[in-house]
């Protein structure tokens, strides 16, 4: 037997590590371009999160120094569900990826041929102020008079007059300017003739150094990591965001054949699972009790795992209790966290706060049997769940509630002929798809659901355990309305 649960904590501390692995390759090795501190920061966030919640688990369960439990519960515990979620986006990531690699291959195909038709080189046209110079040249040279033109000397000019300011007018063949012609061979790419000027054309600017850019490959993981992030980050926010408001009211009805009509509309708010504890304190406590006493109901079930802690670091955080206003009383019944939170004291506290614990006891109701058992951990401290003494003596011609922690005993329920049992414990899953390990572990996830001639109703809880978080699995407080068949 050793050998067996040494086996399998190997497999899965193995699977915790490989998981973690691939999730850091994924989010910091694949979108770096190489060693360096982003990818030493990754694994220090990988690591660090994954000690600060083993360290909330086990200063929980050792019944750490209260202080401690809340300064790592809340980074710890969070951690675990955000680390889940990561963990599903990079997994959702590899069916994106590929898709995404090749929208961007088809892109690169189609900028290439632009890219290349924009930076073929092209033969450089002449400088437009030589091609202006050349041309305004021969216009002058072919308008000018033939006899500038005969006159090859170099041009004479009057001798300015001392007595006066003004200067003497050229002659008529001083009156052509001589311009040296240009040259265009320069501009046409054939060498000048020595002697002739040169129109200087503005040299091109320098070309900018290329900014560096990411592959694609390198392009793609940097997408998918970052959605995976941003869904994981948003998921468990508004998850988070979810339990902390407090639960919703949920109703159902359920007719009972044995339920008489006098009793018909009775109204049982159930809830379960509410975990006070280093996260959920008496601020949340007091929004549950709020919550019930605006129902208004007949009677009120609480159907275990009250408390994550001892009666001394919760005993404030539970007070609230006492405030619950109902006509025929509140009834409580373990659940498998009291017993590792002290449920010995916790039910002399539930006493004292006014609720009536229900340990394998029955009372007799105006129209109906209201039962309750232990939680199945309680046999690990002789304390475990007893039918025959909670309901063998009792008279089948009435109804029969059950208050039962874990929807597995209704097993039991239906051998003793009970009409409905009241359970909570699975949390609807509480971390989507966390639903789907609840299933294989409990017959009735959550809601109603009917076993030969016992229905059993499963609410999802108030509260949270671990992660103060809940996704595809709101948090709710059930009212429950008999319905008598005589009616």
């Amino acid at each position: 037997m050793v050998v067996v649960f040494v086996l399998v904590a190997l497999l899965v501390v193995g699977a915790v590590v490989a998981g973690n692995w691939y999730m850091w390759r994924r989010l910091f090795r694949d979108t770096t371009r190489g060693p360096g501190t982003a990818r030493r920061a990754g694994a220090a966030v990988i690591a660090g999160g994954w000690a600060l919640a083993i360290a909330a688990l086990v200063a929980e369960r050792t019944g750490a120094p209260f202080w401690l439990q809340r300064t790592l519960a809340w980074p710890g515990y969070l951690w675990l569900a955000l680390s889940i979620y990561l963990l599903l986006g990079v997994v959702a990531g590899e069916v994106v990826r590929p898709l995404l690699r090749q929208l961007v291959e088809r892109r690169a195909k189609r900028t290439l041929p632009e890219l290349a038709a924009v930076t073929a080189p092209q033969a450089d046209p002449a400088p437009a102020t030589a091609t202006a110079t050349v041309t305004a040249t021969v216009t002058a040279t072919a308008t000018a008079p033939a006899t500038a033109t005969k006159d090859w000397g170099p041009a004479r000019t009057p001798a300015p007059d001392p007595a006066s300011d003004r200067q003497p007018a050229p002659d008529s063949e001083s009156a052509v300017v001589r311009q040296p012609a240009l040259d265009p061979a320069p501009a046409l790419g054939r060498p000048s003739v020595p002697g002739s000027e040169r129109a200087s054309a503005p040299s091109p600017p320098p070309l900018a150094t290329p900014t560096p850019t990411p592959t694609r490959r390198l392009f793609v993981s940097r997408v998918v990591a970052g959605v995976a992030a941003a869904a994981a980050v948003g998921t468990v926010s508004y998850g988070t965001y979810g339990v902390l408001r407090g639960p919703r009211v949920k109703r159902v009805t359920v007719p009972l054949a044995k339920l008489p009509r006098s009793a018909h509309g009775f109204r049982i708010a159930v809830v379960s699972d509410i975990h006070l504890g280093p996260i959920l304190g008496r601020g949340f406590a007091q929004k549950v009790v709020d919550t019930i006493n605006t129902t208004q109901p007949d009677l009120i079930a609480v159907v275990g795992d009250l408390v994550d802690g001892s009666v001394k670091d919760l005993g404030p955080a539970a007070a609230p209790l006492a405030q619950l206003r109902v006509r025929h009383g509140g009834y409580f019944v373990t659940g498998n966290h009291e017993y590792f939170s002290g449920a010995e004291q916790w039910v002399e506290e539930v006493r004292r706060l006014g609720l009536h614990p229900l340990e394998n006891a029955r009372t007799e109701l105006p129209y109906f049997d209201l039962a309750g058992v232990n939680d199945l951990q309680g046999e690990s401290e002789g304390q475990g769940p007893d039918f025959s003494k909670a309901l063998g003596d009792r008279d089948t011609a009435r109804a029969c509630v059950l208050l039962a922690h874990q929807p597995v005993q209704i097993h039991e329920a239906v051998r003793h002929g009970v009409d409905l049992q009241l359970s909570g414990h699975t949390h609807g899953g509480q971390l989507w798809p966390g639903n789907f390990v609840a299933a294989a572990a409990n017959p009735t996830v959550a809601g109603l659901e009917r076993y030969g001639d016992t229905q059993l109703y499963v609410s999802r809880g108030a509260g949270a355990w671990g992660p103060p978080t809940r996704v595809g699995a709101p948090s709710d407080i059930t009212v429950v309305e008999l319905a008598s068949r005589q009616a």
